[in-house]
């Protein structure tokens, strides 16, 4: 038995988050599965790095899978040809029996993208906010997370994660042609942090919170003290970091 790392990319408009759970509609797994077993005669449980919610979009995710029989020469090709257009595969790499893409993640970097002037070839993929913001204590408040590990306040309540310590290695708003990048890189995140993360500093940018009560939202450790408010379109998960993995 062999097992494989799957990475792939997608545009998660139309899906009800990265993986499959019950209840729960049309999934990014779901599709990867399902091409699987049309090109290989064969159904294969796969498992995801993350989780990403619904309508979330990322550039690089991955699943492992376990299969013992042969693959198909052409895999890529033919899985990208069974896939829908908004999901693609980019790399299959073999790896040890061992090897775990959620639990051997040593890192994920996601890019939340806001756009201030009204345009049609944005909306689905970033987050409509033209109100007047600080730039520069959005900037101090991106940089305040790093001397924080505890992030209770940012994370969803129907979580079941044993803890919500975080190490935040980067963390910095971006300009881009006048519209704004909130870049953050840790080795973990908890269920809707980057967009409470978000949605909180814009609060201090647009003054309704000074850095004294950002402080206090995360040294609270209460997810009430927080917002949420910022749409899922905006969110791409850029990456998912392993040390050793063979490309």
């Amino acid at each position: 038995m062999s097992r494989y790392f799957l990475e792939v990319s997608y545009r998660g408009t139309a899906y009800s988050g990265f993986q499959s759970q019950q209840n729960t509609g049309k999934t990014i797994q779901a599709e990867v599965e399902k091409a699987f077993a049309v090109l290989q005669k064969e159904e294969v449980p796969m498992t995801g790095s993350s989780r990403t919610d619904a309508g979330v979009h990322a550039l690089q995710n991955y699943f492992h899978f376990d299969y013992e029989g042969e693959i198909h020469p052409q895999f890529l090709y033919k899985m990208n040809a069974i896939l829908p257009g908004d999901i693609v595969v980019r790399k299959l790499v073999p790896v040890s029996s061992e090897a775990h893409c959620r639990f051997d993640a040593v890192s994920r970097e996601y890019r939340y993208y806001i756009y201030r002037s009204k345009d049609p070839f944005l909306q689905d993929r970033a987050f409509y906010f033209p109100y007047r913001l600080s730039i520069e204590r959005m900037q101090e408040a991106a940089g305040v997370l790093k001397e924080y590990t505890d992030f209770t306040s940012f994370s969803k309540r129907n979580t079941q994660v044993k803890t919500f310590e975080c190490r935040i290695i980067e963390s910095e708003w971006q300009k881009r042609e006048g519209n704004l990048i909130y870049h953050v890189k840790a080795n973990r995140f908890l269920r809707g942090m980057v967009r409470a993360l978000t949605a909180t500093m814009l609060q201090v940018g647009r003054g309704k919170l000074d850095m004294g009560g950002f402080r206090a939202v995360i040294e609270s450790r209460d997810c009430t003290k927080a917002t949420f408010a910022v749409p899922a379109r905006g969110l791409f998960l850029m990456g998912v970091e392993y040390e050793g993995l063979k490309e």
